[in-house]
């Protein structure tokens, strides 16, 4: 078997196991364990496009994050089709994205993040003050519930976002993006605009953390608008990006499972202080892995590698005499 039909061999089994996971598990604890799983490492996916592609560290993602869910919740709960609100919801973050990108992109470093920051709670503040009152769904829509056709949203969302950060690693916009990253005077330099890549990068990575919103907004019965706006969202996706790898496709896929899986044990077992036991083991696993957990496939596959053959050293003809 050719070797690049053979990579494909896990992730393609991998994809139909979780298809068809509903049909055969009837948990609903593990169908919903699942769907936290998809929507954490979506909102991941989504900031590590910013951020670990453009090289642009926003901390207001969740504001794109919440913004999604505000209009999903708001227009499908109105009577708009699930698809039509989810598809507004994405385009309404990427608009915002686009406002206030706009001036924001203008600042580097650490006065980017904390601009975003400080725009993300600002919104968050907004919304609470505007919607305080709990959205709850009717009693027709709590009837017809099922928490399968949840699981395949919130799947379905996040394999847009590996796919478009997929596209990206391949496409003359994603390696403009790492130019920028990794020095935006030499990418000037070489002809990329810097400013319209961070613009791209930004906007893009908010349309699909809203579509991200959208599948918290169609999974939860009852909550306060305001919570999907929490930097709490953002500091997750952060977090899971860092510990899986960073700039990578696969890696925020790998830290939503850790993520997910270790404070879920955590929580069930050491009540009080599973958060500090947390925060010790991701600092532990940025200290040992620099490159997060996708960096130990990488040791393991430098490892199999055959090491070459080494090179013979002719010794030099003596001169005759």
């Amino acid at each position: 078997m050719p070797d690049r039909w053979r990579q494909w061999l896990f992730p393609s089994g991998l994809l139909l196991a979780l298809s068809i996971l509903p049909l055969v598990v009837e948990n609903d604890k593990v169908l919903t364990t699942a769907v936290f799983t998809f929507i954490i490492a979506a909102i991941a996916s989504s900031w590590n496009i910013v951020a670990g592609f453009a090289g642009q560290i926003s901390l207001g993602h969740a504001a794109f994050f919440g913004i999604g869910a505000l209009v999903t919740r708001y227009l499908w709960l109105d009577g708009f089709p699930l698809i039509l609100s989810c598809l507004l919801s994405g385009l309404a973050a990427a608009l915002a994205a686009a406002i206030l990108g706009y001036p924001g992109l203008r600042l580097k470093g650490i006065y980017f993040a904390i601009g975003t920051l400080a725009l993300a709670e600002a919104i968050r503040i907004t919304v609470n003050n505007l919607w305080p009152g709990i959205s709850a769904m009717p009693a027709s829509a709590l009837r017809e519930y099922s928490l399968a056709s949840r699981y395949y949203f919130s799947f379905a969302v996040l394999l847009l976002t590996v796919a478009t950060a997929y596209w990206l690693t391949r496409s003359k916009l994603g390696l403009g993006m790492m130019c920028v990253r990794e020095d935006e005077d030499a990418a000037r330099a070489i002809g990329v605009n810097v400013f319209r890549h961070k613009m791209a990068a930004f906007i893009l990575s908010a349309g699909l953390a809203g579509l991200a919103g959208s599948s918290f907004a169609y999974y939860h019965v009852s909550y306060y608008p305001s919570l999907p706006f929490s930097p709490e969202w953002t500091f997750d996706a952060l977090i899971v990006t860092f510990v899986g790898g960073v700039g990578t496709v696969i890696g925020p896929l790998l830290g939503a499972v850790f993520f997910v899986l270790v404070r879920d044990v955590l929580a069930a077992n050491l009540v009080g202080f599973h958060l500090l036991i947390f925060g010790l083991l991701f600092v532990l696993v940025v200290l040992l892995l620099p490159g997060g957990m996708v960096e130990i496939w990488e040791r393991i596959r430098l490892r199999q590698r055959p090491s070459p053959p080494p090179i013979p050293i002719k010794e030099p003809a003596k001169d005759s005499e």
